[in-house]
């Protein structure tokens, strides 16, 4: 596991994490990863973060269904930010924000102040339980 070892965690053992999609090149979303979780990542394929407001291991979906696939892990160059190309599951197009949209970032600062541009493609009310 000496690949773990060259990651720089934080001081909260935590590593920052942006999922891009694949074909796309889309930003998804940003969340954090513990050793875990990247081993995780690594061994299953599939997207697992460390959720810092629960304290335990997310596995991306485990509620919602919308499950990311990952083809690529990079590290950037300063070994403390990882970067995951995903194919996102679970609605068309993929759902990756739990606001129901397909990126996280779905806001845009214009004239002094933040705008939703993009649309919510399903109700969350009906993707959480």
């Amino acid at each position: 596991m000496k690949w773990l070892d060259e990651v720089k965690w934080d001081a909260q053992g935590l590593v920052p994490v942006i999922a891009q999609e694949a074909t796309s090149g889309d930003v998804l979303m940003f969340a954090w990863m513990n050793r875990e979780a990247l081993q995780k990542t690594a061994e299953l394929g599939r997207a697992v973060y460390f959720s810092r407001s629960r304290n335990k291991l997310w596995f991306k979906g485990e509620e919602s269904g919308h499950v990311q696939t990952v083809h690529d892990i990079r590290l950037d160059c300063d070994n403390d930010v990882v970067l995951l190309k995903v194919t996102q599951l679970g609605h068309e197009p993929g759902i990756a924000c739990h606001t129901g949209r397909h990126s996280c970032f779905y806001q845009r600062h214009e004239n002094g102040q933040w705008h939703a541009v993009d649309p919510v493609l399903k109700d969350p009310e009906s993707i959480y339980k």
